[in-house]
C-alpha cells in the first residue's frame, strides 16, 4: 500500500474516532476529548473530585465527559441535583450498563438493575421484608444492640493495646444486614469473614479507578493481565461465599417458615408470578444479586461513618467532650442509650450529620441514567447517558454552610442549639433510587456510635502528631488505617 494511501487510511479512521466522541448538537459542554481515550488522562482517578470542581468552573454546573467512547453527563449544586434526583427523577432513575455493572450485577437486584417493573417490584419487595425483620421497630433496635454488646466486650479485651477499629466495626456493622439476609452473625475472629469483607472493600476502591474505568471503556482489556484482573478475581472469591450460603438455605428451609430475606425470597419463588420480557419478576439470578447488593451496601458506607467518627473524636477532643456530656446526661443509670433518644441530643446529632457531610462518605454517588432524552439546564441529554451526581458538590457549597471548609458540628445547629435540617445535604441520595437503607443506617450509625462513646474515650495514640484526615477515594471514602488509644468510662 502508498503512503498517500496509508495516510488517507489514517485520516478516515481519525476522523471516524473523531465523530464517535464528538458531542452533539445540544449536548453539555466539556473538555476537549482526545480520539480514543477522550478524557479518561485528563482526571485524576484516584481522587477524581478536585478535577470535576475545576471543570464545572470553566464548563458549569452541568457538563461533559468522554469516558473512551462513552459520554458521561456531570451534574453538580443543588438546583440541578435536586431536578435530577427529585423533581424529574423518574427520568434520571436508570442505571448505565458497563461492563463492570454487567460483572456486579448484570441486569438485575437492587442497585444496577435497569429502571422499570422488575426494579420496582425488587424495592417494593426488600423494604417489605425489612420491614417484617424489624426495620424501623425496636426489634431492629434490639438486633444493633445486641451487637454493641460484643463490640464493646471486644474493645475492653484489647483496652490495653492501641486498637485498630477497622475490622471489628467492619464486622459488628456487617452482622446487622447478615442476620436480616442470611440469619446469623460471624465472630470477630472469623479469618474467612474478614478476608471476604477485605476483598469487598478493595472492589470499591478499585471500582472508581482508572484500570476499571479503562476496563469499561474498551472490551479487549478484559483479557490483559492489568489490575482490573484483580476485581474479577475478588468476585469470584465473594460470589462463591454468596452461592454456599444460597445452597444451605436451600436444603435447609422449611416451606411456610422464613428465617430471613433469603426464606422469603424463596418463598415468593413458590409463588405464581406475572412476567415480563418473557421471564419472570421473581427468579434466582435476582435472588443471588439482591443478596450480593444487600450485603456489599449494607456494610461499606457505615462502618466507613463509623470509623470517619472516632477519627474526628480524635482530631477535635473538644468536640468529644461536648459529645459525651451529652451522652452521659440522657444516658444517665440506664443500660443503654435508646434510639429514640436522638431527639434529644441534637449536639451529638449534628456531630454524626457532620461526619458525613465533611467526609462525602459516598461522593458521586451511584451513576444514574436518562430514561428517555431529557431537557436539563438548556442542555439536550439523549436517552441511556450516563449521568454522574456529584453529591460532594452539595455538602462544601458556601451559600449552604456556615463553615463549609472545615469540620464543625455548628453547621447543623441553630443559635438555639436545636438540630437544622439542611436542604443541601443528601448522604443518602434522594429520590426513586435513594438507598433503600437509609433508616437501618442512621440507627446503626447512632447507636453504635453511642455505645462507644458511652463506654469508652477515644485518643490519638501520638500526642505530638494529629490524625491524617486525608480520605482514601472510592465507590465510598473511607479514611485511611488508624489506630486509637481507649480509655474506659465504665
Amino acid at each position: 500500500m502508498e503512503f498517500s494511501q496509508v495516510l488517507l487510511l489514517s485520516l478516515a479512521l481519525l476522523g471516524f474516532l473523531w465523530w464517535k466522541i464528538s458531542r452533539p448538537k445540544s449536548f453539555p459542554p466539556g473538555p476537549l476529548a482526545l480520539p480514543i481515550i477522550g478524557n479518561l488522562l485528563q482526571i485524576n482517578f484516584s481522587n477524581p473530585l478536585k478535577d470535576i470542581k475545576e471543570f464545572s468552573k470553566v464548563y458549569g454546573p452541568v457538563y461533559s465527559l468522554q469516558l473512551g467512547f462513552v459520554p458521561a453527563v456531570v451534574v453538580r449544586g443543588i438546583k440541578d441535583l435536586k431536578e435530577v434526583l427529585v423533581t424529574r427523577g423518574n427520568e434520571f432513575a436508570d442505571r448505565p450498563q458497563n461492563r463492570l455493572t454487567k460483572l456486579l450485577s448484570g441486569t438485575r437486584g437492587l442497585i444496577a438493575s435497569p429502571y422499570g417493573r422488575g426494579w420496582k417490584e425488587h424495592r417494593r419487595f426488600t423494604l417489605s421484608t425489612l420491614r417484617n425483620f424489624g426495620l424501623g421497630k425496636n426489634s431492629m433496635e434490639e438486633r444493633i444492640s445486641e451487637e454493641s454488646v460484643h463490640l464493646i466486650q471486644y474493645m475492653k479485651q484489647n483496652k490495653d493495646n492501641l486498637v485498630d477499629p477497622h475490622f471489628v466495626i467492619d464486622n459488628a456493622v456487617s452482622n446487622i444486614i447478615c442476620s436480616i439476609v442470611f440469619g446469623r452473625r460471624y465472630d470477630y475472629d472469623d479469618s474467612t469473614f474478614r478476608d471476604i469483607l477485605n476483598l469487598v472493600h478493595e472492589n470499591m476502591k478499585m471500582a472508581s479507578s482508572f484500570w476499571a474505568q479503562l476496563y469499561n471503556a474498551f472490551g479487549f482489556v478484559h483479557y490483559l493481565p492489568l489490575p482490573h484482573r484483580r476485581i474479577i478475581r475478588n468476585v469470584d472469591v465473594v460470589f462463591g461465599f454468596l452461592e454456599r450460603i444460597l445452597e444451605e438455605h436451600k436444603r435447609t428451609r422449611t416451606p411456610g417458615v422464613s428465617r430471613d430475606y433469603i426464606d422469603c425470597y424463596l418463598e415468593e419463588l413458590d409463588k405464581e408470578q406475572e412476567v415480563e420480557n418473557g421471564k419472570k419478576v421473581f427468579d434466582h439470578e435476582n435472588l443471588f444479586t439482591c443478596v450480593s447488593d444487600l450485603f456489599v451496601a449494607g456494610t461499606e458506607s457505615t462502618s466507613s461513618s463509623l470509623e470517619w467518627g472516632l477519627l474526628y473524636m480524635m482530631a477535635f477532643p473538644d468536640i468529644q467532650e461536648k459529645c459525651l456530656k451529652e451522652i452521659d446526661k440522657i444516658h444517665g443509670d440506664r443500660g443503654r442509650l435508646n434510639y429514640e433518644d436522638r431527639v434529644y441530643m441534637p449536639y451529638t446529632q449534628a456531630f454524626l450529620h457532620e461526619v458525613q457531610r465533611y467526609s462525602s462518605i459516598v461522593p458521586l454517588g451511584v451513576l444514574h441514567g436518562t430514561t428517555k432524552d431529557v431537557q436539563l439546564n438548556g442542555f439536550t441529554i439523549p436517552k441511556g447517558t450516563t449521568i454522574i451526581t456529584d453529591l460532594s458538590s452539595l455538602h462544601f457549597d458556601e451559600t449552604y454552610w456556615k463553615y463549609p471548609n472545615e469540620f464543625n458540628p455548628e453547621n447543623f445547629l441553630s443559635e438555639d442549639g436545636e438540630l437544622l435540617k439542611q436542604e443541601s445535604f443528601l448522604p443518602f441520595s434522594a429520590g426513586p433510587r435513594s438507598c433503600l437503607g437509609e433508616n437501618l443506617a442512621r440507627m446503626e450509625i447512632f447507636l453504635f456510635f453511642t455505645a462507644l462513646l458511652t463506654h469508652f474515650e477515644v485518643h490519638w495514640p501520638d500526642p505530638k502528631s494529629t490524625p491524617d484526615l486525608t480520605p482514601v477515594f472510592g465507590i465510598s471514602q473511607a479514611p485511611k488505617r488508624y489506630k486509637m488509644r481507649l480509655v474506659p468510662r465504665r
